[in-house]
């Protein structure tokens, strides 16, 4: 990972990145030539730093990373990095028309998440558009959007019965992916040939269903035992995957066909993948 897709072009400026710690952190030296006319952009930065010190108190240097990065004569060196939310602020003090597009650009994900605090509604309707516009059946992303909304109940009942959030969240749902399809998270990423994506993103119609169930059959489970603490949810995970794993396999055992596949939305939409379906049935 670490020299894969290390650059990325803004403004045929390149943009030297790393993959730290599951996401990317980008050089702030690079960021600010590009959107400056800076001719030396590590003085810039510096001085850009007082200046947001002077100015509001806040010292940039500490929502970044030093990571080393390969600079122009081939040797790798520690330089500042930002991940992308930290990379928005830096962007929001640079005085710069070219970082006006981004200033505006933050402004409105901060009215638009203001309307879907206000309204739900609002932030369901965006997220089917953003999946519809991504290649997603209507069909599909009613699921979708179903089983985000059963996940985050789960995630609620935990957080009220004491689990705690991260590191715990991921050992129970993997306990409810290996109890459901004989597979972690990680195993089932590698098994569709994913890398960084979402898992749940390139599921088909059953295998969302069955992960609904899994999840479902948790909280139900965690709320009628009044499980409390990490351990007695482990066992609830278990219990809810292996209600999903039962139904999977009678599934599979009736119809012939497994209901778990390596598939993926990587090269072909899903609508499009949908359609080919269809269309083979009909013949």
């Amino acid at each position: 990972m670490e020299n894969q897709n290390a650059l990325v072009v803004f403004q045929n400026k390149k943009i030297r990145r790393a993959w730290h710690e599951n996401e990317w952190f980008f050089s702030v030296v690079d960021v600010a030539s590009a959107l400056t006319d800076s001719t030396d952009a590590k003085d810039y930065w510096y001085r850009l730093k007082q200046r947001e010190v002077e100015s509001s108190g806040i010292e940039l240097s500490t929502i970044c990373r030093q990571l080393k990065l390969e600079s122009a004569d081939g040797k790798k060196y520690l330089t500042d990095c930002a991940n992308t939310r930290s990379m928005f602020r830096i962007i929001q003090s640079i005085p710069s028309p070219r970082a006006e597009p981004f200033k505006r650009w933050l402004a409105q994900v901060g009215y638009d998440r203001v309307q879907e605090i206000e309204n739900p509604e609002l932030s369901q309707a965006r997220m089917k558009e953003l999946y519809r516009a991504k290649g997603y059946s209507d069909e599909w992303i009613e699921k979708r959007v179903r089983g985000i909304a059963v996940r985050q109940e789960l995630t609620d009942e935990w957080k009220n019965r004491g689990v705690r959030e991260d590191k715990e969240y991921a050992i129970l749902t993997n306990e409810i992916s290996q109890a459901t399809f004989g597979k972690t998270v990680e195993e089932y990423k590698a098994f569709k040939k994913l890398d960084r994506q979402n898992l749940r993103d390139h599921m088909n119609d059953l295998e969302l269903i069955f992960t609904m169930l899994g999840e479902a059959s948790t909280t139900k489970i965690a709320g009628s035992k009044d499980a409390q603490g990490f351990v007695q949810n482990k066992k609830a995970a278990l219990l809810g995957g292996q209600i999903a794993g039962g139904a999977r396999k009678k599934l599979e055992w009736e119809s012939g066909e497994k209901i778990s596949t390596s598939e993926n939305y990587l090269d072909e939409a899903e609508s499009g993948k949908r359609k080919k379906l269809k269309s083979g049935r009909i013949h």
